[in-house]
């Protein structure tokens, strides 16, 4: 982000860490610093989207599902983005993800991707 800009958080447990994932979607390395998510399992789906995969190497992808259990706790990574760079991940994840905001064991509220529950 450029000086003066205020962004948003973003809790990436997944590829959203991924150094190659982040050039390829920000255009730039993301600082962040660990934090953990309660009341969240984590599991995996299957990636089809071929850009997608080329981009993240993988095409099994972490995912989490809110199960409301405060023992369950996903462990991640915290990134300040901008609104342009929060665009930009919503159009990298897939159909399977939404995303939505949540407090982290921190106390700070980020936005995460989510299992999509129909």
């Amino acid at each position: 982000m450029s000086a003066g800009e205020t962004g948003e958080w973003l809790f990436s447990y997944g590829t959203l860490r991924q150094p190659e994932v982040q050039i390829a979607n920000f255009g730039r390395l993301l600082q962040g610093f660990p934090d953990t998510l309660a009341g969240y399992s984590l599991s995996v789906v299957d990636i089809v989207d071929r850009k997608v995969i080329g981009v993240s190497g993988a095409s099994r992808h972490p995912i989490i599902r809110f199960t409301g259990n405060s023992s369950d706790e996903v462990a991640g990574m915290v990134f300040q983005v901008s609104a342009g760079e929060l665009t930009k991940a919503d159009a990298y994840e897939v159909s399977d993800y939404r995303r939505i905001a949540v407090q982290l064991r921190s106390g700070r509220t980020a936005f995460v991707y989510a299992a999509f529950e129909s």
